[in-house]
């Protein structure tokens, strides 16, 4: 009698880990569908090993934080409130000190690409405060989370997870260790994995490309990124202006795409006047009228080919605002300091 209950409590217990083994397994992450999908492009297309795209994935959290994080962005912010999180005192002397830690690099760059320092060094400010602030957050956890979990922009994440895997491999990361933002930009210059993989070179020719840890590389990654998409050596980036009557709102630019699509020789007839004179040359080319919100009201701005540019690196107006503001002012800072 006493070896009858034992052998069923047994029993119960055999059976009650085979419900738990089960209920552990269809908990795991790469038992979803949209996941399996994933893999198999992975498997197929870039040709991975079915159980370490497995062994990763599960590894990866889904972050709610980080789902907040994107549905808050600074961008959305009116300009007023915008402007002075990027313009302060701190972070155009970092940007001062900056260039004189890197004058070499910096020139070569110029040299090489076009791009002055200074707006070099207000993309590398404003994105990671000059390195000292690139992101915290899992790479892997953030590109699965905004992928399979955040259906407004799944398809854009769920391209930049495999350009992550890619460049994990190119690179011989352990793609479950490498720390970044919360939309998964990496290093001194916020690359997401797609751009680094595109645009990030081995500047100072060490044999080998890193956005991470070594300044040089950032510093001429960024002025290729800004070279490939247009940018204009020596050309004018953005003017203020004024407006009057209602004929401007008909070419006022988007936020997040301010490119060029109108003549200088039309803004009387659309009722913009500028502020400050430009060279003749500039005045052949195309124009965007921009809007921003100041603390009184409407300001507005005449954006050239450049200013555009910039937008390319964070499709907003603000941001490129944002990183011309500050370069003007880390350039004036430095000249002074020079005299």
């Amino acid at each position: 009698m006493q070896r009858r209950y034992v052998l069923k409590f047994m029993l119960c217990c055999l059976c009650f880990f085979s419900i738990f083994t089960l209920s552990a397994q269809e908990k795991q992450f790469t038992d979803r569908d949209d996941v399996k999908t994933f893999i198999q492009m992975m498997v197929q297309k870039h040709h991975f090993e079915s159980s370490q795209l497995k062994s990763w994935l599960n590894k990866a959290t889904i972050q709610p934080s980080i789902l907040k994080a994107i549905a808050k962005p600074a961008e959305k912010l009116p300009w007023h409130r915008y402007q002075p999180i990027f313009l302060t005192q701190q972070r155009i002397d970092g940007g001062v000190a900056f260039w004189e830690q890197n004058q070499t690099a910096l020139l070569q760059a110029q040299k090489k690409y076009g791009v002055p320092p200074e707006i070099i060094i207000a993309i590398i400010g404003v994105e990671t405060f000059y390195g000292k602030q690139t992101g915290q957050y899992s790479v892997l956890d953030s590109l699965v989370t905004l992928g399979f979990e955040y259906p407004p922009r799944s398809q854009f994440f769920l391209s930049e997870l495999a350009e992550f895997l890619l460049l994990a491999r190119e690179e011989k990361w352990d793609p479950t260790q490498v720390k970044g933002s919360y939309a998964g930009a990496m290093g001194k210059a916020q690359f997401i994995a797609s751009s680094y993989r595109r645009y990030g070179i081995d500047f100072n020719q060490n044999g080998h490309r890193d956005l991470i840890n070594n300044v040089d590389d950032a510093i001429g990654s960024v002025a290729n990124y800004f070279k490939v998409h247009g940018w204009q050596k020596d050309a004018l980036i953005v003017i203020p202006a004024s407006v009057s009557g209602d004929k401007f709102q008909k070419v006022l630019a988007s936020n997040n795409n301010p490119k060029p699509s109108f003549k200088f020789e039309n803004i009387s007839q659309l009722g913009i006047s500028l502020k400050q004179s430009i060279p003749y040359k500039q005045k052949q080319d195309p124009f965007s009228l921009i809007s921003l919100e100041g603390k009184s009201g409407p300001e507005y701005w005449l954006g050239a080919n450049n200013f555009y540019v910039i937008t390319r690196y964070n499709h907003s107006s603000l941001y490129a605002m944002a990183v011309y503001d500050l370069s003007e002012k880390i350039k004036a800072a430095y000249l002074n300091k020079a005299l």
